[in-house]
């Protein structure tokens, strides 16, 4: 047996840490996932207000924030049992859909793409070709012969200088590479293409939240965004209108440029439907919620267990006891403070006590949570799963059409049992990112007749009783299921654990020694060469890794990180 260690493994938070045992046949055996920073967040803030915990939380991360937003005020609006206005929810759900929207699409291109596309090959294919690959398979106006000549020739100036700037880290030339150089140029001329669309749903999240990143509107209770459809201080119609150009712009692009590509690459690629499988016990919740109180939403959750779609049980309304009763944390692996066994998120403790990389006890950051004392798989492709298994047939629709796509392109059909897989889970984002598209369109009609109907309202003021209360939020970020739950005592914060969609996934093994989803998913991968493990990169990065809300630093000598002057 060798081992190798990939350090740091991500491309858009560098706190994690892969180790592999690879046997003499170049298969991995054994993996160990480990978050080498530690989160503090939950220590800040014990002791505070909770109406400042969705402020502070966003602060989990420079990627993640919107997100801990809207999973911190929903934690204390149902500790206190509070509706909010439909106006309020119908901003927070379109702030929250483009927020996912530009997820997706950074993940794939700009994260996940080069582990599957040669940069340095592209500068060999034929544009003419590759305009004519395009065009066939969608009306996109940017897939012409000029767009893909231009991108080569930019393409050949880099290679040229021996710079290759945003293509620099890349396995380039390596065996596991075997796209066309004609699919390699058109993806790279999207690549580009997606850099500009991505500020498409930025400009969403920033036009109803202030500002992203780290939104400044919301509030327990509702969002701070006064509606004057007439008034250039106040969400207006001039604003509304622009929110619904943007939207427009990024369903052309997510349904005729970001489908079509994943489903070329996975037609392409056949054999990673078959590796990455890992954990098939799926956690994900209910999205968009379409009343005051949280008990109708637009997309649905809940569990799945063993991949067996007849075992889906249904996470129907905010606090539904199925998730409030089933999470618990355990720190065996991970370096904290404990001893004490799985804990529940409202007794949970996050104090940390790093004692160094031992494999057969602690070796990580990050925690290790269960449902029902089982590791559990969240993000895209449980959410994919619940739909079907739900019947919804909006998202049903996407799946459905994505598939196809694959089909076509590889000339085989395609099983839904190759969902579960590394390919799996980059098609399953693809087709939520279509479904989100179609969430912002219909959240912002909806926003719209209800002002039409003369309701402008969009807050609830909090009252904070005497006494104890908890409370847990749940939102369907974009890598997965993310619950914040609070205590509340006397009106401060007794206690506040955050369950996170990379904890789940980058799990160190758990109370019971079970491995969870990365270290799974790892277990039989074929490495073509060991030296340049790309085919670890392809199934990690196909969770779309983001440790910083997972982990979180310490400097227990309390040295100088960083000094400012101003001048």
């Amino acid at each position: 047996m060798s081992r190798i260690t990939i350090d740091p493994i991500t491309r858009i938070e560098g706190h994690l840490r892969i180790d592999c045992e690879v046997d003499p046949a170049r298969k991995v055996t054994a993996a160990w996932a480990s978050g080498t920073m530690w989160r503090g967040v939950e220590q800040i803030l014990l002791g505070r207000d909770p109406r400042d915990a969705w402020a502070i939380t966003q602060r989990f991360c420079g990627v993640c924030t919107t997100v801990h937003a809207i999973a911190s005020v929903r934690a204390v609006e149902n500790a206190l049992g509070m509706p909010v206005p439909k106006n309020a929810q119908y901003i927070r759900n379109m702030m929250i859909a483009a927020h996912a929207v530009h997820d997706a699409i950074v993940q794939f291109y700009h994260l996940s793409a080069l582990d599957w596309v040669d940069g340095t090959a592209a500068a060999q294919a034929d544009p003419a070709k590759t305009a004519a690959l395009a065009e066939g398979l969608s009306d996109w106006p940017m897939n012409g012969r000029q767009v893909m000549q231009a991108t080569k020739d930019r393409l050949n100036a880099l290679v040229g200088s021996g710079q290759l700037g945003i293509f620099a880290n890349g396995y380039w030339g390596h065996a596991a590479m075997k796209l066309p150089p004609e699919v390699d140029l058109l993806a790279v001329a999207h690549y580009l293409q997606a850099l500009e669309v991505q500020r498409k749903a930025n400009k969403i999240v920033t036009i109803l939240g202030g500002k992203t990143p780290h939104v400044q509107n919301i509030a327990v209770g509702g969002v701070a965004n006064p509606i004057a459809l007439d008034s250039p201080s106040a969400l207006s119609i001039e604003r509304l209108l622009a929110v619904k150009e943007a939207i427009d712009e990024l369903k052309r692009f997510v349904q005729q440029v970001y489908n079509v590509d994943v489903a070329a690459v996975a037609a392409l690629y056949p054999e990673w439907t078959k590796l990455g499988k890992g954990v098939t016990h799926y956690l994900s919740c209910p999205e968009y919620p379409l009343d005051e109180k949280g008990t109708r939403f637009e997309t649905p959750g809940g569990y799945i267990e063993d991949g067996r779609l007849e075992s889906f049980k249904p996470i129907a309304t905010f606090g539904d006891a199925l998730l409030g009763l089933n999470v618990a944390e355990s720190v065996k692996h991970s370096w904290y403070q404990g001893g004490k066994g799985p804990l529940h998120p409202y007794k949970g403790q996050t104090v940390a006590e790093y004692t160094g990389f031992v494999e057969t006890a602690k070796y990580s950051f990050v925690k290790s949570p269960t449902f029902r004392d089982r590791p559990a798989q969240v993000g895209p492709l449980a959410r994919v799963l619940a739909a079907v298994a739900a019947g919804h047939e909006a998202t049903v629709g996407h799946l459905n059409r994505v598939l196809a796509t694959i089909e076509a392109v590889g000339k085989s059909k395609l099983p839904l049992e190759a969902l579960h897989s590394t390919l799996g889970r980059i098609a399953a984002r693809s087709v939520m990112c279509a479904m989100n598209v179609d969430v912002l369109e219909r959240q912002w009609k909806l926003l719209m007749d209800n002002i039409a109907s003369g309701d402008a309202r969009t807050y609830e003021k909090p009252v904070f009783p005497k006494g104890e209360m908890s409370g847990f939020g749940f939102h369907e970020a974009p890598r997965g299921i993310l619950s914040h739950w609070v205590v509340i005592k006397d009106g401060v914060i007794e206690n506040y654990q955050a369950v996170v969609p990379t904890t789940w996934n980058a799990a160190p093994r758990n109370e019971q020694d079970q491995p969870g989803p990365y270290e799974a998913s790892l277990v039989g991968t074929p490495l073509a060469d060991p030296e340049r493990p790309l085919e670890v990169l392809r199934t990690i990065h196909s969770f779309d890794p983001c440790l910083a809300c997972a982990v979180h630093l310490v400097d227990t000598t309390r040295r100088d990180v960083v000094q400012v002057r101003v001048r």
